[in-house]
């Protein structure tokens, strides 16, 4: 009897791991079967780090990818290469993370019916960008590095997000002999894992903190002779500006006053700020987050304050990060995250589609509606409104200084106030120059492509 009873109760423990082990298997089976389908190891799913099922498209239907065999791109060679950046190449060199976060809708997976799709191995991702402008954004860059970058800053869209250089995928170049550099850095998306120093374009930074810190700071002058001299230390000018107001500052991009500007506001309240508005932190949109930005003042002389505050010294931002504060300027101090992928259908089951989402507000209203008015006078008064698709625009320039024996970078940025159209937009073109001279043609050429893009949307002639 105690032979039976000692069985038995063996018994009743294996019965008991055997519950218990479905019990685990079935809790892994509805927490992680997607992650066992769609594992990056997978041949049928990926083509090294890049989802290799499923059709991409633009927002208006232009196939960019078709992956239901092998790996199709667009049709026309420079949509092809103005893409890359966002769908990944044949070989893996260069990833898409935005695709790959999303990975199981592409797949057509769920818990009922496993591994299925609607045709083919794979679902239909639509982006939000549009082939028209990306092709645009393309040709204005002229084979020059750095990105262009807009977004409606009421909804999210990215309507385009250059990274140049950039290549045919279908007609790889032979990048290892690249003596010239034509090529260098092009494995890298600069829209997303790049920082920039930025030039004149962080004065609009400087500007805010100044407004919400410094009472009647829009009255108050500041002398400029050419420089400015602190601690025996020269911060240069592009020229003497003479007795000018913050507005004036701003719209003939005075080093003088914003050194002076930046010293009055002292290392900690310039950084508070820096802080409050998140110009270097990363932001995240389809399981992509950006490179982090670099403001550091810890070990800072008072010349390197200065020249902080004019953009230069270690400062450091990202393009996808800095267009999102343009768009919180213009959203009174808040705005649309921005995203890349607006739906993917895998199936009835297997779904996304994209709903706005507000970021943070980092500023009050009645400090953004000063911004805007003294960023619009730099667009009357300095790089023209008819270079802005006859759009209420407001924008900042900059010209970024690299070292010695090196070109500046051309920086731009800025927004359109307008109901139908309300766009936030950045540009940086590496080792070109005056931000205003080498950017302002590319805004332009941008602007009207978009219009053209939501007019036609909204079934406008």
């Amino acid at each position: 009897m105690n032979r039976i009873a000692g069985r038995s109760k063996i018994a009743l423990i294996l019965a008991g791991l055997l519950l218990l082990g479905i019990v685990i298997f079935s809790g892994e089976y509805v927490f992680q079967a997607d992650d066992w389908a769609i594992f990056p190891g997978s041949p049928h799913v990926y083509k090294g780090p890049n989802l290799n099922c499923g059709v991409v498209t633009d927002r208006s239907g232009t196939v960019l990818l078709d992956s239901t065999d092998g790996r199709n791109y667009a049709d026309d060679e420079e949509l092809r290469a103005a893409t890359m950046h966002l769908l990944g190449d044949r070989y893996g060199y260069i990833s898409a993370p935005a695709l790959a976060g999303y990975s199981s809708e592409m797949l057509g997976f769920d818990l009922v019916n496993g591994i299925y799709g609607l045709t083919g191995p794979g679902g239909k991702a639509k982006l939000t960008i549009s082939a028209p402008v990306q092709l645009a954004a393309q040709e204005a860059m002229d084979g020059r590095k750095g990105v262009i970058a807009v977004y409606n800053y009421k909804t999210g869209e990215i309507l385009c997000a250059l990274s140049s250089p950039n290549y045919d995928p279908d007609n790889v170049p032979e990048i290892d002999d690249d003596d010239p550099g034509e090529y260098e850095g092009v494995y890298v998306n600069r829209f997303t894992q790049s920082t920039y120093t930025p030039g004149s374009i962080f004065k609009i930074v400087t500007t805010a903190a100044a407004l919400e810190q410094l009472p009647d700071v829009e009255e108050q002058t500041f002398y400029c002779d050419g420089s400015y001299w602190v601690d025996g230390n020269e911060v240069t000018c592009t020229d003497v500006h003479g007795t000018v107001t913050l507005q004036e500052a701003l719209t003939s991009s005075c080093n003088a006053a914003f050194a002076q500007l930046s010293l009055e506001l002292g290392a900690d309240t310039l950084s508070r700020y820096v802080e409050k508005y998140q110009i270097i932190e990363p932001i995240t949109f389809d399981g992509v987050t950006t490179a982090k930005g670099l403001f550091d003042l810890s070990n800072a002389e008072e010349v390197g304050l200065a020249w902080s505050g004019i953009g230069q010294y270690t400062d450091q931002i990202n393009a996808c990060r800095f267009l999102t504060f343009m768009g919180q300027i213009a959203g009174g101090g808040t705005a649309a995250e921005p995203y890349l992928v607006k739906s993917v259908d895998g199936g009835t089951l297997s779904s996304h589609n994209a709903s706005p989402k507000l970021t943070d507000r980092i500023m009050s209203a009645d400090i953004a509606l000063r911004l805007q008015k003294l960023m619009h006078n730099n667009v009357v008064y300095n790089y023209g409104e008819e270079n802005f698709a006859g759009l209420y625009a407001c924008a900042k320039s900059g010209t970024a200084e690299q070292g010695a024996g090196q070109e500046a970078d051309a920086t731009f940025a800025g927004f359109t106030l307008d109901e139908e159209y309300p766009l936030a937009f950045i540009v940086v073109v590496e080792n070109a120059g005056s931000g205003s001279r080498t950017c302002v043609p590319i805004v332009s050429e941008i602007l009207d492509a978009c219009v053209e893009v939501m007019d036609a949307e909204r079934g406008k002639k």
